[in-house]
């Protein structure tokens, strides 16, 4: 249990409290022993030891001990849909079912449980993880769902199973790019579909969603979340919902990207004036892995007709990147196969010749997931400053010789993706995140799945891994100030209950030197495969606090 006492009269409402933490460990390169931490005004005012915390005390509105307890930066996770985290963990949530019949007996009981929903809402299925190897038929949904319009996209939301009812709210569907008549939708029928299911979603629905998928992560110790917003994901009223739910009510806080094309400076003055930071996230250059829709130089291995889908070639990415360059802003896609990769190195080096590579480096514009990299890429990466927005739990959920990308693309080439090691060893910026609810918002859980890797040569330490998911996603907005404890950085932090703190890297010859107290090396948790993880006790924003575990 964390214990405070009040030592000076408190400070007026709205405004952070001066705080003194002591008695624990705090993660900090400004002393890597050091115990406590004081923090003013929303920031960072100091950090040491034990001994010198008492010249503090008298000083302060409030003082926590820590009872051994360990703070940390709190987690940015650069990459997350917010209503739709919000609409798994209050709706229809099948990731973690293992069958077809189990599927579509949660269908049956979630349409039992909402009869007054007008469309029935679901999300996280994986055939390649079911028994029977296949998505529901159309005529088995409608049976399960009871004639009511159900929509369910797969786990990586780039396709989609629907019921009969629901493609009768979307005139011409059996049009439009993407539709088969009993297969998943993908492209622009599923755009369509997914647009007509979130249009029956109601503000208060909305609103509890958001509500519920904030909370989730300030309970998990994440301070900030990216929201990758966009026309063909979102809309406009749900961004900026979101953002003045952040701004109004305590929690995490949230920076928005709108993801549509640019290409002039009024297209990049509306994404201003949504509230984004700019024009990126989920702008599709492709589709997914899953849904064989990620664009790839090469056909896919179960799949050999087709080579995925490209939205954008390298022309309209470098028309985007210098548009948004030009206006101040961020640019930024989707990229996972590597012929969609290409393209965006392609497009954006022609963007430099046009606007100097000065300028597109100091731009920190993003690629999101660039899952499918070649040496060549990373280095181009490397030098045009783009910063690799990535989620290491993908590799856990699909990685390893018998996964999903191992299927979809043989072993030899699955082995290639998600090159951490490569892309630290070259300088590209890396910026962790979850892309909730396509995996679960879980810090801890990514920062272990990159420094255990289901391919060994991509590990990365889990002190470069828990860097990449805090200090790096404020990198990604272009702070460099922030994400970490020294004196004057913002004062978000999480506070956790584990056990005795290690140095984990890839090398044991740099994991034993680190140990050594002469390297000055502050310790995590142990994130060994299968130990528990770290238990979040308090996570504080700009100094204020967000969430403290209940009986803590």
């Amino acid at each position: 249990m964390l214990m405070t006492e009040s030592t000076a009269p408190q400070t007026p409402p709205g405004e952070p409290r001066t705080v003194l933490l002591r008695g624990g460990d705090v993660h900090s390169p400004a002393d890597p022993f050091a115990t406590a931490m004081v923090v003013e005004r929303g920031h960072v005012a100091w950090v040491g030891s034990e001994g010198a915390a008492d010249a503090f005390a008298s000083g302060v509105d409030e003082v926590i001990d820590l009872e051994g307890a360990l703070v940390t930066p709190a987690f940015t996770d650069a990459h997350v849909h917010t209503t739709a985290t919000g609409l798994a963990l209050t709706g229809l949530d099948l990731s973690g079912v293992r069958t077809l019949t189990e599927a579509l007996e949660r269908v049956r009981a979630h349409a039992v449980a909402r009869p007054a929903d007008k469309v029935l809402l679901g999300h996280g299925w994986d055939a390649t993880r079911w028994t029977e190897q296949r998505p529901p038929t159309r005529e088995e949904l409608d049976r399960a769902a009871d004639g009511r319009p159900l929509y369910l996209p797969r786990v990586d939301v780039h396709s989609a199973v629907v019921t009969t009812a629901l493609l009768d709210l979307v005139p011409g569907i059996t049009e439009l790019a993407g539709y088969h008549p009993d297969a998943p939708l993908t492209g622009a029928a599923h755009h369509a579909v997914r647009a007509a299911a979130h249009a029956a979603i109601t503000p208060e629905q909305r609103t509890e969603a958001q509500r519920a998928a904030l909370c989730r992560a300030a309970s998990l110790g994440i301070g900030t979340v990216h929201e990758c917003a966009g026309p063909q994901i979102s809309d406009e009223q749900d961004l900026r919902g979101l953002l003045q739910l952040a701004e109004e009510e305590s929690g995490p806080r949230v920076v928005g990207y709108w993801a549509e094309q640019v290409t002039d400076a009024k297209g990049a003055q509306r994404v201003r004036e949504l509230g984004a930071i700019g024009a990126a996230g989920d702008l599709f250059v492709d589709g997914s892995l899953g849904s064989h829709t990620a664009c790839l130089h090469e056909p896919y291995a179960d799949a050999p007709h087709t080579t995925g889908v490209a939205h954008l070639d390298a022309a309209a990415v470098a028309a985007h990147v210098t548009a948004c360059t030009e206006a101040g802003i961020q640019a930024g896609f989707h990229a996972i196969g590597d012929a969609a990769v290409t393209a965006v190195v392609e497009g954006v080096r022609a963007a430099s010749e046009k606007l100097g590579l000065a300028r597109i480096r100091a731009a920190r514009h993003r690629v999101e997931h660039a899952e499918m990299l070649t040496p060549e890429t990373v280095a181009a990466f490397a030098e045009l400053g783009l910063t690799a927005s990535v989620q290491p739990a993908f590799d856990a959920a699909w990685g390893g010789e018998d996964g999903m990308y191992a299927q979809r693309l043989g072993v030899e080439r699955a082995r290639t993706l998600n090159p951490y090691a490569a892309l630290l060893r070259a300088g590209v910026p890396l910026a962790f995140g979850s892309d909730s609810p396509v995996t679960p918002l879980d810090p801890w859980g990514t920062v272990r799945a990159a420094a255990f890797h289901r391919t060994p040569e991509h590990r990365i330490s889990a002190r470069a891994a828990f860097t990449a998911h805090t200090r790096g996603g404020w990198r990604a907005v272009g702070r460099d100030d922030a994400g970490v404890l020294v004196p004057g950085a913002p004062a978000d932090y999480a506070v956790w209950r584990t056990d005795s703190l290690v140095v984990q890297a890839p090398d044991d010859r740099v994991a034993r030197w680190s140990t050594d107290p002469r390297s000055g090396t502050p310790g995590l948790p142990d994130l060994t495969p299968g130990a528990a993880l770290p238990v979040c006790l308090r996570t504080v924003v700009s100094g204020h606090t967000v969430f403290v575990r209940p009986d803590e």
